[in-house]
């Protein structure tokens, strides 16, 4: 076997690595939660681990949105991110959360982006910043891209003037693009 065939297959198991890894540490904490939270509970009921953990979740939003319990959450969080590498994948995934649910979510103004200067390959869109002036592009916005079939994407800068403004909600956009363009359009008023 030849060092480049070697060194390609090596690639390869690293970036399935990439891709593997994280899917697996996700089902494996979340089925681990769950059966940590079903022993807690002393009735032997199937599911019940998760409608707890739902209802956790649900009464610590509900203590979060008090004036007077808010400090104490600010604080845990203020000393959680100090921890390093804790800050990088939390603020990460608090962001990214807020960007579809939060007070200001990002993914709410679909577009339309010219993927060429002919306008013959188009792309739906999301603009999640408009102002990339702190990278020296003033001309330009960021704007993510879902991939079909899948919980991913890419975010490209794109000149404003290939972007053209969506008529339909940020819900049946996406919904259009997650499923490749087979449902979504439906939503369209």
């Amino acid at each position: 076997m030849s060092n480049f065939t070697f060194n390609r297959i090596i690639s390869y198991f690293f970036r399935g690595l990439l891709f593997v890894v994280p899917l697996a540490l996700t089902i494996y904490v979340i089925f681990q939660s769950l059966d940590w939270v079903d022993g807690l509970i002393p009735i032997d009921i199937p599911g019940l681990g998760l409608i707890v953990i739902i209802g956790g979740v649900t009464f610590l939003g509900y203590l979060a949105s008090f004036f007077i319990t808010r400090p104490v959450f600010d604080l845990f969080e203020k000393y959680f991110i100090k921890i390093p590498l804790v800050n990088i994948i939390y603020t990460s995934m608090k962001d990214l959360l807020g960007a579809f649910v939060g007070d200001q979510k990002k993914f709410n103004k679909p577009v339309l982006v010219e993927m060429d200067d002919h306008g013959i390959l188009l792309k739906v869109g999301f603009i999640t910043n408009e102002s990339m002036k702190y990278l020296d592009q003033k001309d330009y916005i960021s704007v993510y891209m879902p991939h079909s079939y899948a919980w991913s994407g890419n975010q490209f800068l794109v000149k404003k003037d290939h972007i053209k403004p969506l008529k339909m909600s940020a819900t049946a956009a996406m919904k259009f693009v997650v499923s490749g363009g087979v449902s979504g359009l439906e939503d369209v008023k």
